[in-house]
């Protein structure tokens, strides 16, 4: 057996508010504050779960995403059923964030995973899904991965 293959370890995102998206993706994944510095000129934070960091935020941009340039395309957050995908969803609402679907949707024709699809306070494009139990949900991307256009 060899050795195992890379996987990601964290996520690093460029923020306009650090103190924004912090409480935004808290209150959304239910990460904790891991450390950082807040003050001064370079402010960033870590956010992650017992002790792991997930995300990192660093507030060192102005405007809003430009989903037209080459990079991140999307960043996604698997969890582990469609509940956590409707709940995660409620928590958006409550937010004030509007999914860019109506409700929890299906992943492609045929597919069994499915999620949220939304953007963050930056415009950068997020998905929480669950790897199954969306085979009753809309697909709207005919032909293609819901994820890949939108």
């Amino acid at each position: 057996m060899g050795t195992p293959g890379p996987q990601t370890g964290h996520v690093g995102l460029n923020v306009t508010d650090l103190a924004r998206s912090t409480a935004f993706y808290r209150r959304l994944l239910g990460l904790e504050e891991l450390g950082g510095q807040t003050g001064g000129d370079r402010k960033f934070v870590f956010l992650g779960r017992d002790g792991a960091i997930v995300l990192t935020l660093w507030e060192q941009s102005d405007g809003t995403f430009p989903t037209g340039r080459p990079g991140l395309h999307h960043l996604s957050f698997q969890v582990a059923d469609v509940e956590a995908v409707r709940e995660a969803e409620a928590v958006l609402r409550e937010l004030g964030v509007e999914p860019l679907y109506d409700g929890v949707v299906a992943h492609g024709e045929g597919a069994s995973s499915g999620g949220v699809f939304f953007t963050d306070p930056d415009g950068i494009r997020l998905e929480i899904f669950a790897p199954a139990g969306a085979e009753a949900a809309p697909v709207p991307t005919q032909g293609a991965p819901t994820c890949g256009f939108f």
